[in-house]
């Protein structure tokens, strides 16, 4: 078998509907993962369901807002109670608000740090509870280059991202023992809905492709791989590691 299959292994997968999420979901389903593609509304998550099944891939959806901590946690217990076990969790929904820092009130703040770190420690925590258990897992979380790095009007986005690249080496040191692997993915400029207005502006479009040494954007395929390799057996060693797949951005001067 491949070092790099998923075969009969149970993949729970945030924010699936869409962008890196969906790229992901389907990479891990055709690496022969039964996957559980999460997001707010059923209707948009049912298609991209039938899409895999009708590739004879198993995937299956579960709606609910990452935000609702009970809802999360639930949704952990009942992909347990469904496939009898969890063995990959990718906390990858996440929000932006751009809105200058003098003119972001708490709401906005609070929105945005809820979604993209809290959620992932909720997550986490329920599903370590099942791993520990079994004595195996792979949480992967989504972070960012924004958090090592910033720019202007997206503070709550970089403190929450900052924050859950230290909660991925946080739950690596504590989970570790238990043979539960966390990492996470920092993406630099991906073309998804969440980048579409900077990608149609040509002056900041111009500039990524001048910056980033390979001179794209990257694609939400770039993401789902190094999550595949995150998840399967080839990184059976690799625990607190942050992987940026960004094109080279954050290594050029």
């Amino acid at each position: 078998m491949s070092l790099f299959s998923l075969h009969d292994r149970v993949a729970l997968i945030t924010g699936a509907s869409r962008g890196l999420g969906w790229a992901i979901a389907e990479a891990m389903a055709t690496a022969g993962a039964s996957v559980i593609l999460c997001g707010r509304e059923a209707a948009t998550l049912e298609p991209r369901v039938e899409a895999l099944r009708a590739r004879g891939l198993v995937a299956s959806a579960a709606a609910f807002d990452v935000a609702d901590r009970a809802a999360a946690a639930g949704a952990v217990g009942a992909a347990v109670e469904a496939h009898g076990r969890l063995d990959i969790l990718v906390n990858n929904a996440g929000i932006q608000h751009r809105e200058p820092l003098v003119e972001m009130d708490d709401a906005g703040w609070d929105r945005v740090i809820e979604t993209n770190l809290s959620a992932c420690f909720v997550l986490a925590r329920a599903a370590a509870r099942h791993m520990i258990a079994r004595g195996h897992g792979r949480i992967i979380n989504t972070a960012s280059i924004m958090g090592p790095m910033a720019r202007p009007t997206v503070a709550a986005y970089v403190a929450a991202k900052g924050g859950l690249v230290a909660l991925t080496r946080a739950l690596a040191v504590e989970l570790g023992p238990e043979g539960i692997a966390c990492n996470a993915i920092a993406p630099g400029f991906i073309t998804t809905e969440m980048t579409r207005a900077l990608e149609e502006d040509p002056e900041f479009d111009a500039y990524i492709r001048a910056r980033v040494p390979l001179r794209r954007w990257g694609a939400p395929a770039d993401i789902a791989g190094a999550a595949v390799y995150l998840a399967s057996d080839a990184a059976s060693y690799v625990n607190g590691h942050v992987l940026f797949v960004d094109g080279g951005l954050t290594v050029a001067v």
